[in-house]
């Protein structure tokens, strides 16, 4: 890989990850309404799902949803219901007795969700095909290999970014967690958020293929 197109890579891909998105909110909405351990195993498993679309996008299995209209909508539709879901039940779970940590259970559930939410989002598929690409060196051994170590370094700024964003959304957690009436407010409002993605990603439309 030429090195100034590294380079070039590293600082956009930076300035990505510090920009909020849509995975940073998704986590930020986790922490909130059920704690650290629940962020911090949204945050793996968003990282891993992140992963799935880096070694999908380098095998060309991204490319084909893309341009397939069917494929596309049918992903598209699971990711959407699937964040629907998940924000309606944060919602009605609200009510229950809250604490500074979650339970074991709580957080493989947690990771399980961020895998299947990201994994299940065809915009970060599309992100990744047309980011990555415009930094790949054409006459290199490996073009493959090249997208998948840029894809994991993508993926691996943007879990750095999530870290930071659960241990703020931690800190603002913790002084509320003695007003229980703020913190059931801010559950409600952390699983309307999520169902908000859900219907986001159900509007999103399918890129232009040039």
């Amino acid at each position: 890989m030429i090195e100034t197109n590294f380079w070039l890579f590293l600082a956009a891909a930076c300035l990505i990850a510090a920009v909020p998105g849509p995975g940073i909110f998704y986590v930020a909405a986790r922490t909130l309404s059920e704690g650290r351990a629940s962020g911090f195993a949204s945050t793996a498993g968003t990282a891993l799902g992140g992963l799935v679309h880096v070694v999908a996008g380098s095998l060309g299995i991204s490319a084909i949803i893309l341009a397939s209209a069917e494929l596309f909508a049918v992903v598209k539709f699971i990711g959407a219901l699937y964040l629907v879901w998940l924000g309606i039940k944060t919602f009605r779970s609200a009510g229950r007795a809250l604490s500074l940590e979650s339970e074991p259970v709580g957080d493989r559930r947690a990771f399980r969700d961020g895998v299947l939410v990201e994994a299940l989002n065809p915009k970060t598929a599309a992100f990744f095909l047309a980011f990555i690409p415009q930094f790949l060196d054409p006459a290199g051994s490996s073009p493959t290999l090249q997208f998948i170590v840029l894809g994991a370094i993508s993926v691996i700024l943007n879990t750095l970014a999530d870290v930071v964003v659960v241990l703020m959304a931690t800190a603002t957690r913790t002084q509320l967690i003695g007003r229980p009436h703020l913190m059931r407010r801010l559950t409600q409002g952390s699983g309307v958020f999520i169902t908000g993605l859900g219907l986001s990603l159900a509007l999103a439309r399918r890129p232009v293929q040039t």
